[in-house]
């Protein structure tokens, strides 16, 4: 089998992925499910938890206090797990972009879910129109 021909990456090319590197057009299937399917938020912050939690792991290796332990990488990490959630679309639209996909698959799921308030909205109110009516809220 090629490399071309594969439908998953094997190990260094998904560690080269998560870290903003490309796939070959073989694996954009796999890559839109990996970043617009189910359980993608959960799956990319897992990832950028990981490398902070190796970089704090030797401060719990100092012989001290828990209360010590805890203040040493809680501020650390707190911040880490905030930023990986707020930075999460952002992350998966840009890698969906350099893969040459549609960023808006990030929000499919949202507006699936959402599809049957934005119907019972045109059925009362009509559809949208204006300047602001080409954007998919």
């Amino acid at each position: 089998m090629s490399n071309n021909a594969r439908t998953k990456p094997n190990p260094w090319q998904y560690i080269r992925y998560i870290y903003g590197g490309r796939l070959p057009e073989s694996m954009h299937d796999w890559v839109r499910n990996d970043l617009a399917g189910p359980g993608a938020t959960r799956r990319m912050m897992i990832r950028m938890f990981i490398p902070a939690f190796i970089v704090m792991l030797p401060f719990w290796f100092i012989p001290t206090t828990l209360d010590v332990h805890l203040s040493m990488t809680l501020p650390i990490l707190i911040p880490f797990v905030y930023f990986s959630h707020a930075l999460n679309k952002v992350w998966r639209r840009h890698m969906l972009r350099v893969h040459g996909l549609d960023a808006g698959l990030v929000d499919e799921a949202d507006r699936q879910k959402k599809a049957h308030i934005h119907k019972a909205y045109i059925e009362r109110y009509g559809p949208r129109t204006g300047p602001s009516s080409s954007h998919d809220i």
